[in-house]
C-alpha cells in the first residue's frame, strides 16, 4: 500500500516547535499512531531516509502514522545551546500535549495509539500521570525498551550509565551548556542541559518525583495506570533497557492491562535484540513490527478498556 509523507511544524507553549512527520496511506484503517523517540535521538529511530523503519511499515499496513521530533531534535527549534534549555517537565506538560492535539487534529480522530522508544516511554507515562484526561485519547501503547531506573549490574551498565550518562555527560554539559551527544558520538542528537540533568536524577535509584515541584508520578499512576501497554525488551540489551529494568518500570506504572515480552531467539524471534536494533534491524520487520501492530489492532475498541487488568510475560 502506498503512502504520502508530509512535514508539519507544531508550535509549543513556552516557545519553540515540534516537527511532525506524517506517513499517510491512500486508504486508512484504524486509529492513527503517534511515535515518540527517546533521549539523545530523534524521530529517525522510526524511519530512515530510504523509507525503511517502523513508521513507513505501519503506513504500508494502512495506518496514519505521525512521528515527532521533540524541540531541539532533527530540525525542530531551538537547538540546544548555552542558555537555551527546556526541562523534562516542559516536555511532559507542553510537548506531549501539543503532539497529541496535532495528531488528533490532523487525523480527525478522537483517539490514537502511541509507540515510544526508550526514554520516550518514560516521558509519555509521566504525561499521563500529570494529565490523566489524556488517557481517554490513547487507545493503546507500545513501549520499546522503556525503563526509568537502571538497577542491573554488569560491565555495560557501568560503562554507559555510570561512567558516561551519570559521569562524563554532566561534565560535557557543564562545559558546553548542553549535552553535545552528536559530536561525542554518544547519540544521534544533542540534549538540552535541563532535560539531561532531570533524566540523570530519574535514572538513579530514587522515587519517581518531579525535580521542579515534587509531583509523585508513581503515586499518580497507582490511582489509574496507563492505557493497555505492550512493553518490549531486548534479550541482548544489557543496560539501556535490560529486561529486568523494563519489568520494574511496568510495576512502577501502576495497574494497567499490559504484556511484557522479551525479544530473543528463545521466544521465537530470529535473533537476540538489543536496544536500538529492535527498531532498526531488517529482521525487526518480521520479528517485532507485527507484534506492535497486533497489540494496537487488539485494542481499537473502548470495550477493551473496561476489562480486568491482565499480565502476559515472556522472559
Amino acid at each position: 500500500m502506498d503512502y504520502q509523507s508530509s512535514r508539519h511544524r507544531i508550535p509549543v507553549a513556552g516557545g519553540g516547535e515540534l516537527n511532525l512527520t506524517r506517513f499517510q496511506p491512500e486508504r486508512i484503517h484504524g486509529l492513527p499512531i503517534l511515535c515518540w523517540h527517546g533521549a539523545i535521538e530523534s524521530g529517525r529511530i522510526f524511519h530512515s531516509r530510504s523509507g525503511k523503519g517502523l513508521a513507513p511499515w505501519l503506513a504500508r499496513q494502512g495506518h496514519d502514522v505521525m512521528v515527532i521530533d521533540q524541540r531541539g531534535r532533527g530540525s525542530a527549534s531551538p537547538r540546544p545551546a548555552r542558555g537555551v534549555s527546556f526541562s523534562q517537565r516542559a516536555v511532559i506538560l507542553d510537548e506531549v500535549t501539543a503532539a497529541l492535539a496535532a495528531c488528533l487534529g490532523l487525523s480527525g480522530q478522537s483517539r490514537c495509539h502511541v509507540m515510544a522508544h526508550s526514554w520516550g516511554g518514560v516521558l509519555i507515562a509521566a504525561h499521563l500521570a500529570r494529565v490523566p484526561s489524556s488517557r481517554e485519547h490513547i487507545a493503546s501503547q507500545v513501549y520499546f525498551g522503556t525503563k526509568r531506573q537502571v538497577r542491573v549490574q554488569n560491565p555495560s551498565k557501568w560503562l554507559y550509565i555510570d561512567l558516561i550518562w551519570k559521569g562524563l555527560a554532566p561534565l560535557a554539559r557543564g562545559l558546553c551548556g548542553y549535552l553535545p551527544a552528536r559530536s561525542l558520538r554518544w547519540g544521534s542528537d544533542d540534549e538540552y542541559a535541563a532535560s539531561h540533568a532531570d533524566s540523570v536524577a530519574w535514572v538513579r535509584e530514587t522515587p519517581w518525583r518531579d525535580a521542579e515541584d515534587g509531583f509523585d508520578y508513581a503515586a499518580a499512576l497507582a490511582q489509574g495506570g496507563l492505557p493497555p501497554t505492550l512493553h518490549l525488551a531486548g534479550h541482548r540489551d544489557q543496560a539501556l533497557g535490560h529486561p529486568r529494568d523494563v519489568a520494574r518500570f511496568v510495576e512502577e506504572c501502576g495497574p494497567h492491562r499490559h504484556a511484557l515480552r522479551v525479544l530473543g531467539r528463545e521466544n521465537g524471534q530470529g535473533r537476540d535484540y538489543a536496544h536500538l536494533d529492535m527498531l532498526t534491524h531488517p529482521g525487526a520487520v518480521e520479528d517485532v513490527y507485527p507484534q506492535a501492530l497486533a497489540w494496537c489492532q487488539a485494542h481499537q475498541d473502548d470495550t477493551v478498556l473496561d476489562e480486568e487488568n491482565t499480565e502476559e510475560t515472556a522472559r
